[in-house]
């Protein structure tokens, strides 16, 4: 037992040489899961019968005194905000899409994590920790979510830019605090907005307390153990020191979909809304260089929009109308009027957006499709004829 839950162990008798009963009461609960998950239900009673008669008073007022109860969050110094967020994400609740080669260096750092004792014992362990970087959007707040769920463990989400104060050593502060908070119980710490606390250092910008602050990081990221689920995502890794990069033993670069994880998005996202014979592919082409996450949008305003009308699909112009009408957006085309709604999916695709689909899309005739197209064939007819032959 000593060896398969060496880090469960550890946790417990540094609770314990620190006098702090919450740490060591939150990890012995982690470890009889452990050991009831590996078939030992008997060691795993013995442990939860012992923790079921240790002083729950003892604990609350230990928690209370060093501002980490779950009932008291750390909270950033100068604004009293809270600057973690508690959450506990279940499997069937979080879904992930991933391209093949990411998804397996994900997968390496879970089987990392769940064989961390055995890692030790070979001399062949990396610290838990990951660095995932891309675009808004790309899915790294999901993937946090995912590999939190995936271990069953709770997930403490960190908006670091809610740590940075303009009170003088204030931010280091509330960094020490989130840390401290973190170590009291099993979980995931999630450094979110990273690069806004891991700056270059010896940039023009820099100031004196920036470096004090990237440095604080550096040191509270040492002083974690190597077993201690650590993950952080960025939008801009460029601004990342070097020093941040070395400390992270897996980096996971997070891309825009590839066509297949697009399909897989769009698939999902739908699920049971979408009708039989949607045209999946074209949705796919479109699609290209836009994120999971704009995917997901569209997809919930189309199943939303089904609903309020009372149908049990979507509709397929209206999933390829939102697309249209987002790419729009993304590119910054002005489009303020339903009229000018119509020209843009016109020009964007004639032969899905016939004049007569829409008239239908918009409730209006297919002369006024005509009129604000400036295009023939007054009633549609000629080209919808075209377009079925």
């Amino acid at each position: 037992m000593a060896v398969d839950h060496l880090s469960e162990v550890l946790k417990i008798l540094d609770g314990a040489l620190r006098a702090n009963a919450s740490m060591a009461a939150n990890y012995a609960g982690l470890l009889a899961d452990k050991l009831e998950e590996g078939g030992n239900r008997q060691q795993a009673r013995q442990i939860r019968e012992r923790l079921a008669r240790a002083p729950g008073a003892l604990v609350s007022v230990q928690e209370a005194q060093l501002g980490i109860s779950l009932n008291n969050l750390p909270v950033d110094g100068e604004s009293r905000l809270h600057t973690v967020d508690v959450s506990r994400p279940e499997p069937q609740d979080v879904g992930l899409v991933l391209p093949s080669a990411i998804e397996a260096r994900v997968e390496e750092f879970l089987a990392s994590v769940r064989h961390h004792d055995a890692l030790v014992a070979a001399n062949a362990a990396l610290p838990n920790r990951l660095l995932m970087h891309g675009l808004p959007g790309t899915g790294k707040t999901q993937l946090a979510r995912w590999i939190a769920a995936q271990l069953g463990l709770q997930l403490l989400t960190v908006r670091c830019d809610t740590l940075v104060s303009s009170l003088l050593g204030q931010t280091s502060r509330n960094l020490r605090r989130v840390f401290e908070y973190a170590e009291q119980r099993p979980c995931v710490l999630f450094l979110d907005e990273f690069d806004a606390l891991a700056g270059a250092r010896g940039n023009e910008r820099d100031v004196g307390e920036l470096q004090r602050v990237v440095i604080a990081l550096l040191q509270n990221i040492d002083a974690l153990p190597d077993g201690t689920i650590l993950l952080a995502a960025t939008n801009h890794d460029q601004l990342l020191d070097p020093a941040i990069w070395r400390r992270f033993s897996f980096r996971v670069p997070m891309p825009l979909p590839d066509c297949t994880v697009r399909e897989a998005l769009w698939q999902r996202f739908l699920g049971d809304y979408a009708p039989s014979g949607l045209d999946f592919q074209g949705l796919v082409v479109r699609s290209e260089g836009v994120t999971g996450a704009v995917i997901e949008q569209i997809c919930l305003d189309s199943k939303r929009s089904a609903v309020l009308a009372g149908h049990p699909k979507v509709d397929e112009h209206e999933v390829f109308r939102r697309l249209g009408l987002t790419l729009a957006l993304i590119d910054r085309v002005p489009l303020s009027t339903r009229d000018a709604e119509m020209v843009w999916l016109r020009r964007w695709d004639r032969k899905l957006f016939s004049l007569r689909v829409l008239a239908k899309l918009y409730g209006v005739s297919t002369r006024h499709v005509t009129n604000i197209t400036q295009e023939g064939a007054p009633d549609g007819h000629e080209e919808d004829d075209q377009r079925s032959g």
